[in-house]
């Protein structure tokens, strides 16, 4: 699949807080001390199994919030929810890849002022989410350096879950490194955080944007 039109829009908060919200084997991954929460808006395009062409693949606009962590020394992502539209889609996901899928009502739109991204969860029986913002590139673009900020927000390869049965899965991903610009964003509506047991961090976020990558992933295993 591809990713498009990525908006990283990333909140520090104290680490125990987000260390509350984890299983047990993982551990929080800090930056200057401070936990990040992060809220990404993109555009999935291109989606399909691993040997089928492009053209066979869907378009699928999606939403998560996220944080970094660790097992063993081993860094990644760990999702506390991802919004997506496509209902097979996200029972597909939720089945195989054991991650915290929720169908939404989404949209995304490129408009004078920027990307336009909307969503509302309609899942049965979820918490009720929603998104509605507007987000642009500001800067030049760059690829991260080793150990900045910017990397520690997006240089991750690898994604933590967990099962039903409690026990840890994961799944590496493969592309190239991140094309960033710096953004800005214009949030009208965001109850991702208190959807997911989280205060409404204060202050502004750290934003980025970047046109994208395509990936690839690894079937989910079993932490051995």
């Amino acid at each position: 699949m591809g990713w498009r039109h990525l908006l990283f829009a990333n909140w520090p908060v104290d680490p125990a807080v987000v260390a509350a919200q984890l299983p047990d084997d993982l551990t929080v991954e800090t930056y200057d001390g401070r936990a990040w929460l992060s809220v990404v808006p993109y555009l999935n395009v291109d989606v399909r199994p691993r040997g089928l062409p492009a053209a066979a693949g869907v378009d699928l606009p999606e939403l998560n919030l996220r944080t970094y962590v660790s097992r063993d020394g081993e860094p990644g992502v760990y999702f506390f929810s991802l919004d997506a539209e496509g209902f097979l889609g996200v029972v597909g996901a939720r089945l195989f890849h054991r991650l915290p899928y929720y169908y939404a009502d989404i949209e995304i739109a490129g408009t004078d002022r920027g990307i336009a991204f909307t969503s509302e969860r309609r899942h049965p029986g979820a918490s009720p989410a929603t998104f509605a913002g507007t987000y642009e590139p500001v800067g030049d673009s760059f690829v991260p350096e080793p150990g900045s900020l910017a990397a520690f927000l997006t240089e991750h390869y690898r994604y933590y879950t967990t099962a039903r049965d409690g026990t840890l899965r994961y799944a590496d991903i493969d592309h190239e490194p991140w094309t960033l610009r710096p953004a800005t964003v214009t949030i009208e509506a965001n109850t991702l955080f208190e959807a997911n047991g989280f205060d409404r961090p204060a202050g502004s976020p750290v934003c980025y944007y970047s046109r994208g990558v395509d990936i690839t992933s690894s079937r989910n295993r079993r932490w051995e």
